[in-house]
């Protein structure tokens, strides 16, 4: 199975849409995803991630399976910090993000939420844990938290795509890789329409996912849009 995760386009926040600009990439990204299929498309109850995945479902003739879950403002309730009136994301905030990259935390691994009591990342984790650990059993891949890896208990081929944020990705892919959240969410990134694809092939039962992309654009660039990394960096 390939799974696709895709950040929503160029957003207005208030209210919960696309610019001009964001619909534009959300029409390249079909064009890009239709070249080679998706069998299902999920996208967060967020208005903006279910218009970045309404013209891949027009082009593909597929219909959207709305997740609850996977909407950012539940993954905020444990992972924003309000600093001078403002909010952030805790791998944005300043004094969280030199904590995360300490020696003290990343040699706690997995329990790093430990050092941090007075938080609730581990509400917020235990939460996102167990949704994406169903998610993924309904497509025949049973997480062995144990082992790091999946047991495959039914062979799957589909092309899956969840189009969702960048906050809540942060969460949902550290639980998906079993990377501690600290160390992904502080190296790695996703930009708007970002694709990330995750490959499950199965080797003898057992699946350790592998990332084939990371947050690519080429869709973007493609269709001779801006590639202006968060609106930020040209590159």
């Amino acid at each position: 199975m390939l799974l696709f995760y895709i950040r929503h386009g160029d957003p207005i926040y208030d209210p919960d849409s696309l610019t001009p600009l964001g619909e534009r990439q959300a029409e390249a990204l079909a064009r890009r995803l239709a070249l080679y299929g998706i069998d299902e498309i999920y996208a967060s109850s967020s208005n903006r991630a279910m218009l970045t995945a309404k013209p891949t479902c027009e082009l593909l003739h597929k219909e959207m399976t709305v997740l609850d879950w996977c909407n950012e403002k539940f993954a905020g309730e444990d992972f924003f910090f309000e600093e001078d009136g403002s909010l952030e994301w805790a791998f944005q905030h300043q004094k969280y993000r030199e904590r995360f990259v300490s020696d003290e935390i990343r040699s706690m691994g997995r329990d790093w939420h430990k050092a941090f009591a007075d938080k609730t990342f581990k509400k917020g984790l235990d939460r996102v844990q167990k949704e994406t650990d169903a998610f993924m059993k309904s497509f025949g891949y049973e997480h062995d938290l144990e082992r790091n890896l999946y047991n495959c208990v039914r062979e799957n081929k589909s092309r899956i795509a969840l189009f969702a944020h960048q906050g809540f990705g942060m969460v949902f892919l550290s639980c998906l890789l079993d990377i501690p959240y600290p160390m992904f969410s502080t190296h790695f990134d996703f930009t708007h329409t970002g694709m990330t694809v995750i490959d499950f092939s199965e080797r003898r039962g057992a699946v350790v996912p592998r990332v084939l992309q990371l947050s690519g654009d080429s869709h973007i660039y493609r269709d001779g849009l801006p590639t202006k990394y968060q609106n930020e960096i040209y590159f």
